[in-house]
């Protein structure tokens, strides 16, 4: 039975006793805390409503990565990761065989060469086979798979940094994603096929360092996340590093006003992006610089300039902000 998912990105759990969802972010990142837009909710629910891929587009530390977090969080969802690289090929979303170990196996007279021993589930095979029924998958699952595999659910699938893959990969990834469907094709096992009920919700992310096939874009809902406005910025600050005291709250607000100046400078050739700023915030903090010190832009702050610039040029940019009166 198909599950009516709505997200809202406000740090609300639907399903919080019945959570297949592991955390694996540090606690301050933890999604409970992330915050997503009225324009990216209504962008997630989008995809689900039409069975399709997200591609989510923003600078890096935009929060593309910590968004499939919320989605697996807020609906109680079991997330799984693909971590693109260089040569990764449409199959490997769905299984890795290693083939090597397979061979030295079958060198020794001793070992019985067994399939499970060499396969690992990647992230879309893993969403797929955890879709169906443990009687109909559980002969091709590992025994501490098997005892830990629960009743068939949806998943959240996902593809990170698709753009760091051949220029063939996106293509070769929409034809996988559409038809959900896989075999082992080093076995002579029958291929598997998602549970439509439940199909995954699937993301993937970019950083735009080189244009997408059209014909991949065409079928893809797409978003891009903007760095974030004052308002939306301080929501996020107060969700994530929670001032407890007035002092906290009074030092925020002034790395926030700095960060939103250093955002506007337009000669700067990467504005930082929200993780950046956060954890420049985290840092100032943990250097003891009061807030009359972040205003006046004293010498304390030279140190943690090179948190927000991440260029030569950047860098010496900022070490040449004039100070300010520090009630300015």
């Amino acid at each position: 039975m198909e599950i009516d998912l709505v997200y809202r990105g406000k740090g609300e759990q639907q399903r919080a006793g019945q959570s297949r969802y592991r955390d694996t972010l540090p606690s301050y990142e933890s999604p409970q805390y992330y915050y997503a837009s009225d324009e990216l909710a209504d962008a997630v629910n989008t995809a689900i409503f039409l069975k399709q891929p997200l591609l989510i587009t923003g600078a890096p530390g935009a929060g593309k990565t910590q968004l499939a977090h919320s989605i697996a969080w807020e609906f109680g969802l079991p997330l799984h990761i693909f971590n693109t690289k260089m040569n990764s090929a449409g199959t490997d979303l769905f299984y890795r065989y290693d083939s090597l170990l397979h061979f030295h196996d079958s060198h020794n007279a001793s070992i019985t060469p067994d399939p499970l021993k060499y396969i690992s589930y990647a992230a879309l095979g893993a969403a797929i086979l955890q879709s169906k029924p443990l009687q109909d998958v559980g002969d091709y699952l590992r025994e501490r798979h098997r005892q830990e595999y629960g009743e068939p659910t949806r998943s959240v699938v996902l593809v990170d940094e698709i753009d760091k893959a051949p220029r063939d990969f996106p293509n070769d990834i929409l034809y996988e994603t559409e038809r959900l469907s896989f075999q082992v094709k080093e076995t002579d096992w029958k291929p598997f096929e998602v549970n439509e009920s439940l199909r995954p919700i699937i993301l993937f992310t970019s950083n735009q360092e080189r244009n997408l096939p059209d014909a991949f874009l065409r079928r893809c809902v797409f978003y891009y996340i903007p760095l974030p406005g004052k308002e939306t910025l301080r929501s996020i600050v107060e969700r994530r590093l929670k001032p407890e005291s007035g002092a906290q709250s009074t030092l925020y607000d002034a790395c926030l006003d700095t960060a939103m100046e250093i955002q506007n400078n337009q000669t700067l050739l990467k504005k930082p992006a929200t993780a950046e700023i956060l954890n420049w915030m985290r840092i100032v903090e943990k250097k003891g610089i009061s807030a009359v010190e972040v205003r006046s832009r004293e010498a304390s702050l030279v140190a943690t300039w090179p948190v927000l610039a991440k260029t030569k040029e950047d860098l010496e940019l900022l070490q040449k902000l004039p100070p300010k009166a520090a009630n300015a």
